[in-house]
């Protein structure tokens, strides 16, 4: 007898088969009973009768809760009105474990209670495809950047310096010494792109913001390329490359995901490069045109992002932003210099920022300069440094959030559903 899952029933029509899961929901008719199974594939329906299973099997059924364990056999038949379109007429089972009372039950329960009980939610169809499309997402970035000749170097997630900022860093003790836990690998990356030419890393990054805005994690992922001898315009080509490659590859893999999650696929199929620009100048005067007066040189909130993008119909780049709210090792356009050559991502539908990226600093007496304004310690930044002494080269390079490009392709409307366990401002369990 063949094991097999539910995923792949369709290729055993007429064969007996053995699946092992977890009983979703169970209803009775008499000497039948019917038996929806879960096993982390999809989701099948199984008739069992009496006739078929023998009376104590046929009475075990009875005591399955939801979420009871088993190992079920029976033949493979083709129903159009069953889940999934295949239905199990049972030969046999044994029940692994009984559960307790589920706490989850099919019925609308608070966001709080679930977020409590996430360890159990993840069980749930809806946040099953969730994390499938998330684990396509991140394997479409890995493959298109494989493609591209891009090498994954990860770098260290303790690190002794910032990268984004000194206000939001996590602090840690290390040995005799002070540490941060990272909030970007980008700076390591340049290191390893000037000895393997292109680069990226993938891992969890930290950022101690005291939000609570439907798109920020206190812990999150991203993927961060860095390319040696690469320019701005480089850097934006392979992004709008990237993004248009890992929706398409969603479109393609996940449809039944998606359908499972309700998402209008429409706005995704617009998603193709190239992508539309403007400038943080041109971007100003649209959110002046609606009536949010934002002085120039601040930096842009979620709800100016949302305008912004909400004017478009797929992900536009808004560039050039001031050199003062951006990061100490973005390079100045030489046309003007209170400008930096860094275009921020804004995902289509109103989701805001998805991608960072600026070509860096490449002179070493710029990037000095910039540390003392900045007011960071030139000591922790010696060996970032020593790659301007030794070799410097125009290089550039970007960050892209795993959770936010996850809840703009899934449309969700919080981030806190694209990770398996989220942490949020107030929440730190399960």
């Amino acid at each position: 007898m063949t094991v097999t899952t539910i995923s792949d029933l369709s290729g055993h029509v007429g064969q007996e088969v053995e699946l092992h899961g977890w009983v979703y929901n169970r209803r009775s008719s008499g000497k039948i009973q019917f038996l929806i199974i879960r096993d982390g594939t999809g989701i099948a329906q199984t008739v069992v009768s009496e006739k078929e299973v023998g009376p104590a099997a046929f009475a075990a059924c009875d005591e399955l809760t939801q979420e009871s364990s088993l190992v079920i056999r029976g033949l493979v038949r083709e129903d159009k009105r069953a889940p999934g379109g295949y239905e199990l007429t049972v030969t046999g089972l044994e029940v692994v474990r009984v559960a307790e009372d589920y706490p989850i039950t099919h019925k609308e329960h608070g966001v709080e209670f679930l977020m409590d009980k996430r360890h159990l939610w993840i069980r749930t169809p809806r946040q099953v495809a969730i994390l499938r499309i998330r684990a396509e997402v991140i394997r479409a970035m890995e493959d298109y950047l494989h493609e591209q000749g891009f090498t994954r170097v990860d770098a260290p997630i303790l690190t002794p310096s910032a990268c984004e900022g000194t206000t939001t860093l996590f602090e840690t003790t290390y040995f005799e010494t002070k540490a941060y836990l990272s909030q970007s690998g980008q700076l390591y990356n340049e290191a390893t792109a000037a000895a393997l030419g292109k680069v990226y890393c993938y891992g969890p990054t930290f950022r101690a913001e005291k939000s609570k805005t439907r798109r920020h994690l206190i812990e999150f992922w991203m993927l961060e390329p860095e390319a040696a001898f690469f320019t701005y315009e480089d850097n934006i080509r392979l992004q709008e490359g990237m993004v248009s490659y890992v929706v398409a590859r969603v479109l393609e893999r996940n449809r039944k995901e998606l359908e499972v999650i309700g998402r209008d696929v429409t706005p995704l199929t617009k998603v193709t490069a190239p992508f539309p620009r403007i400038t943080y100048d041109e971007a100003l005067e649209r959110l002046r045109a609606a009536g949010r007066d934002i002085p120039w040189g601040e930096d842009f909130g979620a709800p100016d992002e949302t305008i912004i993008s909400e004017q478009f119909d797929r992900p536009v780049f808004v560039t050039h932003f001031p050199a003062k709210i951006k990061a100490f090792y973005m390079q100045p356009d030489p046309a003007r210099q209170e400008v930096v050559l860094a275009a921020d991502l804004l995902a289509s539908e109103g989701y805001g920022e998805i991608i960072g990226g600026s070509q860096r600093i490449d002179d070493l007496d710029l990037l000095e300069r910039r540390l003392r304004e900045e007011r960071l310690p030139a000591e922790a930044y010696q060996w970032y440094l020593d790659l301007r002494r030794y070799g410097s080269v125009p290089h550039s390079g970007f960050g892209i959030g795993i959770e936010r490009t996850v809840a703009w392709i899934c449309g969700l409307e919080h981030v806190r559903e694209t990770i398996p366990f989220a942490r949020l401002l107030n929440r730190l369990t399960p």
